[in-house]
């Protein structure tokens, strides 16, 4: 008796678990890897071109100021004017209106948002764009 509950047990837990593809085979659900959406800015500054377009997560040094609002590659950057190491930000209205984007100045942050070669912000000064910003957290 106890054989055939234990054969009853697995065949229910092997049933549960296997995988129902449902009516609609055809559809799939587009899953980004983790190294395609979370990138390095070292990546996103050596291909950009692999980048545009996409949504992407970065990690990198915030700076906000009048035409120069931009995230670097490290706080160095930034005091050395290495701004080919940094790409310009533009916040979601989203963003704008329910965060002080200013407490974040001068900090390393987490943005996700979606990257723009063409755009490179002030007088083309950028190694290109993220746009419609949808996260900014500090990075600790």
């Amino acid at each position: 008796m106890k054989q055939i509950l234990f054969i009853a047990f697995i065949l229910f837990t092997f049933n549960c678990c296997s995988q129902n593809k449902g009516e609609n085979e055809d559809e799939l659900t587009m899953v980004i890897p983790d190294d395609e959406y979370n990138i390095s800015l070292v990546r996103l500054i050596a291909t950009p071109e692999k980048y545009d377009g996409k949504t992407i997560q970065i990690i990198g040094y915030l700076n906000l100021e009048f035409e120069g609002n931009a995230v670097y590659l490290h706080q160095e950057d930034y005091e050395k004017s290495l701004s080919k190491n940094s790409f310009w930000v533009d916040f979601s209205k989203e963003i704008k209106s329910k965060t002080d984007i200013m407490k974040y100045n001068k900090k390393y942050v987490i943005i996700v948002g979606r990257f723009n070669l063409k755009s490179k912000g002030h007088m083309g000064m950028f190694g290109g764009s993220i746009e419609n910003i949808s996260r900014l957290d500090i990075w600790k």
